[in-house]
C-alpha cells in the first residue's frame, strides 16, 4: 500500500517544470492539497491538470518569488484557506540558472 497525505496540504514553488514538477505530480498522487506557484499560467494550468489526473487537488498560483508581496499574499491565502495549516513546505524556485551560465567564466 503506498502511502497517503490525503488531507495534507503542501506547497512547492517553481512547480511547473522540472524537478518541482515532479515532486508536485508525487505529491498529488498521494492525495494532497498542492499549492503550486509559477511564473507562466499554462505551465501551471498543464501541471494541475496532471496533479488532478492523479489525483490530486492542485491550486495552481500565477506569481513571481522574486517580488516579496506575491510570497506574502501566497502565505495569506495558504493560511486563509488552510486554516493556518501548511504541512509541506518544497522551496524549489530559483531564478538564477541563466546569470549562472552568462557570468559563467567571468572575473569578479
Amino acid at each position: 500500500m503506498s502511502p497517503t497525505l490525503n488531507g495534507k496540504v503542501c506547497l512547492v514553488t517553481g512547480a511547473c517544470r522540472g524537478i518541482g514538477k515532479g515532486i508536485a505530480l508525487q505529491l498529488g498522487e498521494a492525495g494532497a492539497i498542492v499549492y503550486i506557484t509559477g511564473r507562466t499560467k499554462a505551465n501551471l494550468d498543464e501541471c494541475a491538470s496532471e496533479i488532478k489526473a492523479r489525483g490530486g487537488h492542485p491550486v495552481p498560483i500565477q506569481m513571481d518569488h522574486g517580488i516579496d508581496t506575491d510570497v506574502e499574499k501566497l502565505f495569506q491565502k495558504i493560511s486563509a484557506e488552510q486554516s493556518g495549516k501548511l504541512d509541506i513546505l518544497v522551496n524549489n524556485a530559483y531564478a538564477g540558472v541563466n546569470t549562472i551560465f552568462t557570468s559563467s567564466g567571468k572575473k569578479f
